[in-house]
């Protein structure tokens, strides 16, 4: 018999010494051919060659796995050769060893067509859905399970928490290597808020085998298969369904005739809880259908008693389900839905609730009471009959408790007899080790629950090492102590070499606690969605000049910035006040299971840092000036009965660890093209944010949140600067209203607030349109100095921190103006100037301790600016009259400054509040009398702010003091010092470093870990003397090892 090979698929038939290299090749496909024709010759085997050809090609389709392992090409000219069986190799000899050959590889690949969860074929699904066993889990299930904050990351872990199988010892040729998707669907269902409507079809795992003859796997495989059969006879079938039919009728069958009840009443059976729960029937009120079977148990149709809920969201009582769990399977008995014992959890709060607020009716005789059902075993108790007549619930008259909700003494009584059995056992086999044999049993069950890390943690306490300490303490320790990399590695090295104990996190456990607390990891969502933002949630850093290359006027950006996108960093920031806002709800009497509307208010800050210049580094030559956006989250509120009521408010607004930075940039504050370049994108994500409100799982419940954003953070020469405003010293001396200088001095006290940013907006088009072509003296006294586009909203406000820098700066030169008497020699010379600012330097340093600086800063400000300076500088003058003018001065100064430095000037100096007017009219007389030489036709801009307008901010606003920039001004020395600890070559990675640092150190919640670990520094630890290991150091010494310690 012969075989006609097709092209490419045939025999060489050329001499030895010539055999082409891939000749094995094919004799393994004839080999194929052979065993075909051997074992299973087709009946139709002489219709012609043709019918052969096929026969071979579906040969070699089903059996890919003989195929890929050759991993040879094929030949590119193959001749078409018709072989016989003479010719044969000796090698082909063999047909056993052949044919067991084609059988493996048969059933390797009845295997992947099967799945290794549940065993169906993937051919009954049409679209041939299948996923990897050992593999990552698919984008889906993954943004599921970070939304769920699960830490699964592979199909293995998610198979074994969910099906409780082991898939991680597979051997390829006996277990199938996929999965099908009706098996995807019950773990995504498992995890998502909706159940499943695909159920698990076996009871038990699948259980498979080595390859035999008689092999299951390559027999569902085949019924798998589709195959063509006889086309039916429609005159019979029509005849088979009309005596079908009649049958039915005639017979019914026993699921029509009885209702199917029995399921229910045989897990009433099993619970047997008719003396333990309470009926339905005992409520006072008569509630609604729906609301009755709501609160009622599904097994045993009772009130339903310590409840629990499982991950299909159906309520039970806990010893109902259990039972039931127990004798029917692990399976939901509402919706069928797979469920463990270790899978109910206690449901919401607010169900307990309402639940124990329930009325019920009394059961004894007599006893016409109602009391709740929470109080309803202490009313039961108190009846004198015994305990037999009436109904109690859970041999106590209350639920059963979980065991870890227990006190101490119930859980003794609980555990009583087992405690026995393991004692007795402790005592016969281990010589009565009890501490051994319990944590044993407990290391054995989180293993048997693959619960691999907490066992971990365990052995060590097990064998002396300790568990040591958490990864978010060892970074709140580093980012406070200021640690590079190499330098906390340095450290975490030494400890553990020292102690022989791994009391310190390795830095990459450190860096997977950072990726929870920085911007990007809390999914989240805008309604409606913000317009020209994108709508993903995983955003962390990203460039301030992404998109960027050049201004509008081809303006070439030359500096390094970074920033978070401002939404993600919000909602960041927010989950970081987690335990704040629900612990403030709570204060307030309110529930936590409010959702919304939250309203944010934001206080939004800006600065330049100055020269910050290092000798390290390299890349584009970029100036050494930087400036930093950062934002603080002042209160937060909510509606509650038509009132607002606060819960939460920022205690120390103006410290920098409350003030979190969004942007920082390697630029110059002047540089109004740069500056617009890199806040433009981020100020239009702000004023997307402000139409739009933002949703957001806090305590898993789903949260609305409002934001109000005050840009009151800014000093004078920034407002400038983003208003479109001329430099401080423009004719217009006043950022919030229109005076000049000349009125200003003119009129000290009687200005109000007239400029907004609506209002230099119309304005900056006047001066670029110039539509009354008038000359430039006549257009700039149209607009009121404004002479760029404002592109940043700012509140009309006074920057409390600059506003004392500025005031002492001014007194500073009055004091030398009133040591060389100018009152009565206005005429002096610059060398004469120079001599009195020496002399006051001079004794400024003998009787105040001030040391001469080259540029006023807060702290030279807040240690002139007092009475004691006033009479220093006094003895240096001769005139009585002019110490009384000074001291008045001072005296009025010092009265009206707390009105603005408090955070709340209505609650800590309501007398300084009430006679602010009076003080300030007398401070502007005494500068216009007494001081008159200084002040004549001219004022400076900060005393004209204090005198004309801080009451009008605090009539609207509430206070100045509490919307400084003062937090973000502390933050700069942070940049410096955050900057040397991560010097790097590239500055690009070095400004992404100092930013996430920065951010980490603001966080609240390392805050509170780095309280704790410095009260347990300051007060000691007590290290337990009956240790395992004598030579090792406890946590206390390791925490003198950090102190001491020098990097």
């Amino acid at each position: 018999m012969e075989i006609a090979v097709a092209p490419g698929r045939g025999l060489s038939s050329a001499p030895d010494e010539i055999q082409h290299p891939y000749m094995k090749f094919s004799e393994w496909k004839f080999k194929l051919f052979k065993v075909r024709s051997f074992i299973k010759p087709p009946p139709e085997e002489a219709q012609g060659p043709n019918k052969n050809l096929g026969e071979g090609q579906a040969s070699l389709e089903e059996t890919p796995a003989v195929i890929s392992s050759a991993n040879i090409p094929a030949p590119e000219k193959p001749a078409l050769i018709q072989p016989t069986f003479s010719a044969l190799p000796k090698s082909l000899e063999k047909p056993a060893d052949v044919g067991k050959t084609r059988e493996k590889a048969i059933h390797l690949a009845s295997l992947r067509q099967l799945c290794r969860i549940c065993g169906v074929s993937f051919r009954a699904d049409g679209q041939n859905r299948r996923y990897p066993v050992h593999g990552p889990v698919d984008n889906k299930t993954q943004s599921l399970l970070r939304k769920k904050e699960k830490k699964v990351t592979s199909w293995p872990d998610l198979i074994a928490k969910v099906f409780k199988i082991d898939v991680k010892g597979d051997v390829d040729s006996i277990h199938p290597t996929q999965f099908c998707h009706s098996c995807w669907n019950i773990m995504y269902g498992r995890f998502s808020n909706a159940p499943c409507e695909i159920h698990f079809p076996r009871k038990a795992a699948i259980e498979w085998r080595p390859h035999t003859p008689d092999c299951d796997s390559c027999q569902a495989a085949r019924r798998g298969l589709k195959r063509k059969g006889h086309q039916s006879n429609l005159l019979l079938s029509k005849k088979l369904k009309t005596v079908i039919k009649q049958t039915r009728r005639a017979h019914p069958s026993k699921s029509q005739v009885q209702p199917r009840n029995g399921g229910k009443d045989r897990m009433k059976k099993i619970t047997n809880c008719s003396k333990m729960h309470l009926s339905t029937k005992l409520l006072a009120v008569d509630y609604p259908v729906d609301f009755v079977k709501a609160i009622s148990c599904q097994i045993c149709e009772h009130i339903v008693t310590d409840p629990v809920e499982t991950t299909c969201r159906h309520v039970f009582c806990r010893t109902c389900i259990l039972r039931c769990l127990k004798v029917m399977g692990s399976y939901c008995p509402s919706c069928q839905y797979p469920c463990f014992p270790t899978d109910v959890e206690s449901p919401a709060r607010s169900f307990v609730n309402i639940l124990n607020s329930l009325l019920v009716k009394c059961p004894v005789n007599d006893c016409d009471k109602e009391v709740s059902f929470e109080k309803y075993n202490q009313h039961i108790s108190s009846h004198k009959e015994p305990k037999a007549s009436y109904v109690y619930i859970n041999k106590g008259g209350r639920p059963r408790q979980h065991l870890l909700s227990l006190t101490r003494r119930a859980q003794k009584h609980r555990l009583r007899e087992l405690k026995m059995q393991v004692k007795a056992f402790a005592d016969r086999e281990e010589g009565g080790d009890l501490k051994a044999v319990c944590l044993t049993l407990f290391l054995l069950v989180l293993r048997a629950r693959n619960e691999h890390r907490q066992a971990d943690e365990l052995e060590a306490i097990m064998k002396g090492r300790g568990s040591g300490l958490q990864a978010a303490v060892c970074l709140a320790i580093r980012v406070n102590t200021f640690l590079s990399c190499s330098q906390y590695h340095k450290m975490y090295r030494t400890v553990k070499a020292i102690t022989g104990r791994q009391i310190f996190q390795p830095l990459h456990a450190l860096r997977n606690a950072e990726k929870t607390l920085l911007p990007g990891y809390h999914p989240f969502e805008w309604k409606p969605p913000l317009k020209n933002v994108s709508a993903r949630a995983d955003v962390g850093i990203i460039d301030g000049l992404s998109g960027w290359a050049a201004s509008v006027d081809d303006y070439p950006v030359d500096t390094i910035a970074k920033r978070f996108r401002y939404d993600a960093a919000l909602v960041s920031a927010l989950m970081d006040m987690e335990e704040d806002i629900l612990e403030g709800m709570k204060s307030q009497g309110l529930g936590d299971y409010l959702s919304g509307p939250f309203t944010v208010v934001v206080k939004e800050s800006c600065d330049g840092m100055g020269d910050v210049s290092e000798k390290h580094g390299s890349g584009p030559a970029v100036p050494e000036k930087a400036v930093r956006f950062s934002f603080t989250i002042m209160n937060i509120t909510i509606t509650q009965d038509q009132e607002s009521v606060r819960i939460f408010e920022e205690s120390k607004p103006n410290s920098e660890l409350c003030c979190k930075p969004l942007c920082l940039m390697l630029a110059d504050e002047s540089d109004h093209e740069t500056l617009t370049a890199i806040l433009s994108p981020l100020i239009a994500e702000r004023e997307a944010m402000k139409s739009s409100e933002l949703l957001l799982e806090m305590g898993g419940i789903p949260r609305t949140f409002k934001f109000i954003f005050r840009g009151t953070g800014y000093d004078e020469k920034l407002v400038r600067e983003v208003e479109g405003l001329e430099a401080s010293g423009s004719v217009y001396i006043c950022t919030l209203c229109d005076a000049t200088r000349l009125e200003a001095s003119q009129n000290l006290v009687l200005h109000s607030i007239t400029r907004s940013h609506a209002e230099n907006l119309e304005r900056y088009e006047v001066w670029r349109s110039n539509p009354y072509q008038e000359s430039a003296e006549e257009l700039r006294d149209r607009v009121k100095g404004v002479s760029a586009k404002p592109f940043i909203e700012t509140v009309p406000s006074i920057d409390a921190l600059h506003c004392d820098i500025g005031n002492a700066a001014e007194f500073y030169k009055l004091f030398q103006l009133e040591i060389g008497e100018v009152y009565k020699n206005p005429n002096a010379s610059k060398e004469e100037r120079k001599r009195w600012q020496a002399t006051l330097d001079k004794h400024l340093r003998k009787k105040m301790n001030l040391k001469p600086i080259m540029r006023m800063n807060g702290n030279f400000a807040r240690k002139l600016m007092t009475k004691e300076t006033v009479e220093a500088v006094c003895e240096l003058i001769h005139c009585e009259e002019r110490h009384e003018a000074l001291r008045e001065l001072m005296d009025l100064y010092l009265k009206m400054k707390p009105v603005w430095r408090s955070t709340c000037p209505a609650k800590e100096c309501p007398e300084s509040l009430c006679q602010y007017s009076f003080n300030s009219q007398r401070f502007a007389e005494l500068l216009s009398t007494k001081f008159r030489y200084r002040y004549e036709g001219k004022i400076t801009n900060y005393f004209h702010k204090t005198l004309a307008h801080v009451p009008e901010i605090i009539e609207r606003d509430g206070s100045i003091g509490a919307w400084a920039s003062e937090g973000n001004e502390s933050g700069n020395k942070l940049f410096r010092r955050f900057r040397k600890m991560n010097a790097r070559q590239s500055k690009c990675y070095e400004m992404e470093d100092v930013l996430k640092h920065h951010w980490l150190y603001t966080s609240k919640y390392l805050q509170k870990f780095m309280n704790a670990h410095n009260a347990v520094k300051n007060t000691g630890l007590i290290i337990n003397s009956q240790a395992e290991f004598e030579d090792s150091l406890g946590l206390e010494d390791s925490l003198e090892i950090l102190n001491s310690m020098e990097f």
